[in-house]
């Protein structure tokens, strides 16, 4: 059974940088999707399972970094120059066909970046 559980938010003032994680029960693609009040859920970035191939949405380049530890089946989403529009609850999703279909979904975790 495909788990996920995602950790790290939390306030930081707009400048800052936080680093969340997304614990798996297993070897997936991995995606971090944000959804803001009353906005829709939108990508940040995806991994691949073995880590080589990564995405990342235009807002994320350049401030966001995405890796993993296959050791420890983890997926970090390290978040630099944090933006008060970046508020938002963060999700990891999960591939585990490898068939670009998010099947999985964990709870979220809420990032509030402050002015």
């Amino acid at each position: 059974q495909v788990q996920l559980v995602e950790s790290g938010g939390g306030l930081v003032q707009a400048g800052g940088s936080l680093r969340l994680s997304c614990a798996a029960s297993g070897r997936y693609n991995i995606g971090w999707f944000r959804q803001a009040p009353g906005k829709e859920r939108e990508f940040v970035a995806a991994i691949g399972w073995r880590g080589v191939n990564t995405n990342y949405a235009d807002s994320a380049k350049g401030r966001f970094t995405i890796s993993r530890d296959n050791a420890k089946n983890t997926v970090h989403l390290q978040m630099n120059n944090l933006k008060p529009e970046d508020t938002a609850v963060y999700y990891c999703a999960a591939d585990p066909n490898r068939r670009a279909t998010w099947s999985h979904w964990g709870l979220g975790t809420q990032v509030t970046v402050s002015s």
